[in-house]
């Protein structure tokens, strides 16, 4: 489905650069006799610093997408292209660099290290990439500067994913990609960490896709995708974004 022409003309000139593009994607789960067909033939592209909401019940495709968009899956048939990168052709190592230097991860878990601060969660990352920001800068962006040194047992479920997307941006990726990042927390904590989540993609020019089978988080995206039996059912543009303070579920 050619759903990126669907685009208007501002949005056109806002996303002048795709940093996905998607043909044929499909994949098959083999569960001995029975073929599980997650995706049956996506076309989709991403623009460099849009926030996307992939939207849809439970066994849409929305996280096998995610997975295969993040190189933590590979795709049965069909391509997807990274910016110049085939990640469907791309062998481990590559896609080791990849998911390394370009991809922030949000999942509905924080999996944080409980023996750790937060300052030292967020520094476990800028560890391994060359040119990350600070644990400091991470964390003040998404409102936890003056939670630096406590650990997780002391943090509320909302301040700990606060910390996971401060570790996600903290070695500057292009792409964050967010498994149900409020799936796990009541809607008032929720808008916290989805305004912690618009932040990012407002200061640092994040490509950010969120996952969600809520509809009411959708209103904040600047595309809505919204994904059933494995197919793009719809597209919607969102010509007037919401704030998460008026986000309502």
């Amino acid at each position: 489905m050619p759903e990126d022409k669907s685009r208007t003309s501002n949005q056109a000139l806002k996303y002048n650069e795709a940093v996905f593009c998607v043909k044929g994607l499909t994949k098959v789960y083999d569960m001995g006799e029975i073929k599980v067909h997650a995706l049956r033939g996506i076309d989709l592209h991403l623009f460099q610093g849009e926030l996307v909401v992939l939207l849809g019940a439970s066994g849409s495709g929305k996280s096998t997408l995610l997975n295969i968009l993040g190189g933590l899956d590979t795709a049965t048939e069909g391509c997807v292209v990274y910016k110049d990168c085939d990640l469907t052709r791309a062998n481990d190592s590559t896609l080791t660099q990849y998911r390394r230097y370009h991809v922030g991860f949000v999942f509905q878990f924080y999996n944080l290290i409980p023996s750790l601060t937060a300052r030292e969660n967020v520094a476990v990352v800028t560890e391994i990439v060359p040119e990350p920001m600070s644990p400091e800068d991470a964390l003040n962006i998404v409102g936890m500067g003056d939670r630096l040194n406590h650990f997780p047992a002391q943090l509320s479920g909302g301040e700990q994913q606060r910390v996971a997307i401060a570790r996600a941006i903290a070695k500057n990726p292009a792409v964050l990609l967010c498994d149900e990042p409020t799936g796990s927390l009541d809607s008032t904590t929720g808008i916290v960490v989805l305004e912690a989540l618009e932040s990012v993609n407002r200061k640092l020019g994040t490509t950010t896709v969120l996952i969600t089978h809520n509809a009411g988080i959708a209103d904040m995206a600047d595309r809505v995708i919204h994904l059933n039996d494995g197919l793009i059912a719809k597209v919607h543009i969102n010509e007037h974004k919401k704030s998460p303070q008026e986000l309502h579920w």
